[in-house]
């Protein structure tokens, strides 16, 4: 047995959330890339078959009340908030996070028009999910804002007092680097101007302190670290004080004061509710309801420390087993600076990531030539990262020939 399989052992035994793997439907594949879909929690199957059997099946529309259809939303809300750092009654789910990036930032340059200044310019993260930027660049024809794309680093210095909204994803997808939420967060509230967040790659994996840091705005999705299925509806933030001045570019009935009185006139509802829209995917919105239930007894502070063990050991591995020069790791090594993955540039990176998957080592290749490894702490062993390496230094050193 080599050193660092003998070291994965004893840091495995030693892991305090190694009970969690048990609580999802796993086999003897490496898999890397809950950041891209988590794993299946074990008792989602039979929760979800109870909602389509029973609930949908025997109680049909009087589960809307009976089964608690209706508060889903913000009742499952409330579950994400703690691991985002935010008290209950700011967190909505439903939509899409692409949905919730347009309702956010659009309501963030409204908000913004009674700052002083002339508010009249968004600020998008330059290094964003494309999709982000698309968002960003129609809300502001919709508000007659000029769209201005800057890296995160040159948010301050481009901050002023025509910025009325800024939206930022809090770690890259494609590099792993963790931005600075609180210090950005600040220079925004010092610019006068609204921020809004995009946790899609740090729910679950990391604290981010939504209320601790005056955050205004924030969305995410929950089919990554949160672990709720292919497609389970996104989350939308709205800070508690802001709530009464939230004005969404997507009214709809389930966001209503009253939703059955089918008034003409809308009339926006209290609280998180502002950031419904229309009738809530059930069938999707309650099976992550029940995948959040693997979360119980778990610090986020817990699965930081073993996120930041994971790839830390997962780089040490890479450079003992992958031939030199083979690979460049674009990951920040600084813990502060890095997410929960390691993005390692390879020469004919999607074959070598084709090559993994055929040896059961699961992770995800982004063009032209990056290899993404991502490590969910609920479920991901130092033994999976130590063999992950292993077999990535074993397929380099074959040759693709």
């Amino acid at each position: 047995m080599s050193e660092l399989m003998s070291t994965a052992q004893e840091l495995d035994a030693a892991d305090p959330l190694a009970g969690t793997r048990d609580r999802f439907v796993l086999d003897d594949v490496v898999y890397l890339d809950g950041n891209s879909l988590g794993a299946l929690p074990a008792h989602v199957p039979g929760r979800v078959e109870d909602v389509v059997r029973r609930q949908w099946g025997e109680l049909r529309i009087r589960s809307w009340e009976e089964s608690g259809w209706w508060t889903a939303p913000e009742r499952t809300g409330d579950r994400i908030a703690p691991l985002i750092g935010a008290a209950p009654g700011q967190v909505v789910v439903g939509d899409s996070t692409s949905v919730n990036v347009f309702k956010a930032v659009v309501a963030a340059v409204r908000m913004a028009e009674g700052r002083p200044g002339r508010r009249d310019e968004i600020l998008v993260d330059a290094t964003t999910f494309p999709t982000d930027g698309y968002i960003a660049g129609s809300a502001a024809r919709m508000t007659g804002c000029a769209l201005r794309p800057v890296t995160p680093a040159e948010v301050p210095a481009a901050l002023g007092e025509r910025t009325a909204a800024v939206l930022l994803n809090h770690v890259d997808y494609r590099t792993g680097r963790l931005h600075d939420l609180p210090g950005l967060t600040a220079a925004v509230h010092a610019a006068g101007a609204y921020v809004v967040w995009d946790l899609c790659h740090s729910a679950g994996a990391l604290p981010v302190g939504l209320d601790e840091h005056g955050v205004d705005l924030a969305v995410g999705c929950t089919y990554k670290y949160l672990n709720g299925g292919p497609g389970s509806p996104a989350y939308l933030y709205v800070r508690r004080e802001l709530q009464p001045r939230f004005d969404s570019p997507l009214p709809g009935w389930n966001s209503h004061a009253e939703p059955f009185g089918m008034a003409s006139a809308y009339a926006p509802a209290a609280g998180a509710a502002r950031g419904r829209v229309g009738t809530p995917d059930i069938l999707s919105l309650l099976a992550l309801e029940a995948a959040l239930e693997v979360w119980d007894g778990v610090s986020i502070e817990a699965v930081r420390a073993k996120s930041l063990a994971l790839t830390d050991f997962f780089l040490r591995c890479v450079g003992e087993y992958v031939p030199e020069g083979r690979v460049e790791n674009l990951t920040p090594v600084a813990h502060a600076e890095r997410g929960s993955q390691v993005a390692l540039r390879c020469d004919a990176a999607d074959e070598v990531m084709k090559r993994l998957i055929a040896r059961g080592v699961v992770g995800d290749f982004r063009a032209p030539d990056v290899l993404r490894f991502g490590f969910t702490p609920l479920y991901v062993g130092f033994a999976d990262v130590e063999r992950a390496a292993r077999v990535l230094g074993e397929v380099l050193e074959e040759g693709l020939g």
